[in-house]
């Protein structure tokens, strides 16, 4: 794992800001730092040596010198790509994932990508021709970005690579708040910093003489084949063992984190690493420490655990936002900041659980297609307009779900961790909104148009909440620790099983995930199985209405920042309402918090 950072410019200086750019993300990679810089281009490879430690040294070059590649990532079948390039008459100077990723681009050219089982970006010059071929895997596990203006083009793993060039205009993208206040992250490719664009996943980018060509090589396909209900099963089973044995490939040694539920108990019955890692609190309902401990105990291997305090929470929170580099209001991005700073005490690479909820249909949400179909066969028109009705009406429980099921999939559904309505929004809200919900999701519902709603929602959860917000915070959560987060569930055969399913495989009356629980009861020697995913439970909610953490959100609310961007005055309302048990207001509360957290860490601090 490792971070790459380059820009094509005629820039002076060129050694002196590639150096700086890489420095700001030497946290992904402190064990090497190398440049490759000619009067065109200037790239950086800061590296975390996993694979062949002694030579797998970047920028690497082919045997004559036209390319060069830096790369960050993994990939798992190299070694069968290799003897493939060998046959070819390929030569190998090393033992590296990398050099074939080179060798494999001279051969297969753009195509290359296709052909790879893993997680990565990386960026091949082409020095002949002064081209430059960008590439990020299938679901996005790794990040890449990149910034273009008229004097300059640049990429990096990380945006905050950019604020060290002195071509980058750092500028606020304010029309991203809105959206970001509706689903907890930037759910665009789009960045809130303007001009600064995300490779999207499973695509390709090349530059060349000032343009910009993007190509895709993969997209999300679902394809329902009828089965016997046991070959489902038996299907993920098979691939999930092979998943894990490639994701365990590695020349240092691999540990796992470990909640309470099924997904990563899974990985970890199939996996048995030395070390395993849990976080936890002092509140019991949202500690999952001794769950882990039963399983470790059973399978015979270790566990190191820690309890968060709430001090510690509201003190790292700045540092998240700087990793981060975008406002998200997703409370397990701090748990995993600490379950990630636990394990780089030990080790180099961690498997961890995400992808399964969105894969193999694990939230609640879909199983309403199933528990109240009842309801769904009431016309349309007649659901619509109770739902109409009660929009009008004060939040109360029941009220949501009869506006849910009233409106058409494609105008209300934007992913499990909705948070603000459009006309809240607009209620808070100071600066333009131009952006709506269904402008961002329409291109998804139009792809998946003829699929079920259950499919139609896992492909919004996979486009938006798995890529955009769970592998992100995965991603720099660890890497702020030098760890490398490897995610056996998000790999492209792993999909290619799960979108097999139909979708009594996936969610019914008793359970969700319900053919991948069945597969993991083969090799879960406890009852995890079973259990309901927590994620990692964070206990905000109640320490909101704590006055240490009620007085600072207070403070921020009240804050020039706060009344430069929303209605204060509404924001003090929500808070208040939720520390006297009014309202459960602790999402809405987040959501702004955090971003003004961020806001102050990038455009007040720096």
């Amino acid at each position: 794992m490792c971070g790459i950072v380059g820009f094509v410019s005629n820039a002076k200086s060129k050694k002196r800001i590639i150096k700086n750019m890489a420095d700001r993300i030497k946290h992904r990679g402190p064990d090497d730092e190398s440049y490759f810089i000619s009067d065109e281009i200037a790239l950086a490879h800061r590296r975390l040596a996993i694979i062949d430690i002694e030579n797998g040294k970047q920028p690497m070059f082919n045997d004559d010198n036209t390319y060069c590649i830096i790369f960050n990532g993994e990939i798992y079948n190299y070694k069968n790509l290799k003897l493939e390039l060998e046959k070819k008459g390929y030569k190998f100077k090393t033992a590296s994932d990398t050099e074939v990723i080179l060798h494999g681009y001279e051969e297969w050219g753009s195509n290359l990508p296709k052909r790879l089982r893993g997680m990565f970006a990386f960026a091949i010059y082409n020095i002949k021709d002064n081209t430059l071929f960008l590439a990020r895997d299938p679901f996005g596990i790794k990040p890449l970005y990149y910034y273009f203006n008229d004097q300059v083009f640049m990429f990096s793993s990380e945006i905050k690579s950019f604020l060290e060039h002195p071509d980058f205009n750092k500028e606020l993208n304010e029309e991203l708040i809105g959206p970001y206040m509706s689903f907890s992250f930037t759910p665009t490719n789009e960045t809130f910093f303007k001009g600064v664009y995300r490779v999207e996943p499973g695509t390709t980018l090349t530059y060349k003489n000032g343009d910009i060509t993007i190509d895709r090589y993969y997209d999300l396909t679902f394809d329902e084949k009828l089965k016997e209900y046991d070959d489902y099963v038996s299907d993920i089973a098979t691939v999930m063992e092979d998943s894990v044995k490639h994701h365990m490939i590695s020349d240092v040694e691999v540990g796992s984190f470990l909640s309470s539920g099924i997904d990563s108990s899974y990985i970890v019955s199939l996996a048995k690493p030395d070390r395993t890692y849990t976080v936890g609190y002092d509140i019991p309902k949202y500690n999952e420490i001794d769950y882990a401990l039963d399983l470790t105990d059973k399978l015979g291997i270790n566990n190191t655990s820690k309890k968060i305090t709430k001090k510690e929470y509201m003190k790292i929170l700045p540092d998240i936002m700087y990793y981060m580099d975008e406002p998200t209001s997703d409370p397990a991005a701090v748990a995993l900041y600490f379950v990630a700073e636990l394990a780089s005490k030990d080790l180099k690479v961690v498997l961890s659980g995400e992808g399964a909820d969105e894969f193999f249909g694990g939230y609640n949400y879909y199983r309403e297609e199933v528990d109240f179909k009842f309801y769904n066969k009431i016309p349309y028109f007649i659901r619509h307009a109770i739902s109409s009705i009660c929009k009008l009406l004060p939040e109360v429980r029941g009220v949501n779900f009869l506006i849910r099921r009233g409106e058409r999939l494609e105008n209300n559904y934007i992913g499990v961790n909705k948070v603000y309505s459009e006309k809240e929004i607009k209620k808070i809200l100071k600066v333009p909104y131009k952006l709506s919900n269904k402008d961002i999701t329409k291109s998804i519902y139009k792809k998946y148009e003829d699929k079920s709603n259950i499919t139609k929602m896992q492909a919004i959860d996979i486009n938006f909440w798995l890529i955009k917000d769970i592998l992100q915070k995965a991603d720099r959560m660890t890497m702020a620790h030098s760890l490398e987060g490897r995610v056996p569930f998000v790999d492209v055969e792993v999909f290619k099983v799960a979108s097999s399913l139909v979708d009594s495989a996936k969610v019914n009356k008793e359970n969700t995930k319900v053919a991948l629980r069945d597969a993991a009861a083969t090799a879960i020697p406890n009852e995890s199985y079973k259990k309901k995913k927590l994620g990692f439970p964070v206990p905000i909610r109640d320490w909101i209405k704590e006055n240490d953490f009620y007085r600072e959100i207070k403070k921020v609310f009240n804050s020039k920042e706060c009344k430069r961007f929303f209605n204060n005055e509404y924001m003090l309302k929500l808070l208040e309402e939720h520390k006297t048990g009014k309202k459960d207001n602790y999402r809405k509360i987040w959501n702004i918090y955090c971003f003004l957290k961020w806001y102050q860490v990038y455009f007040v601090n720096i």
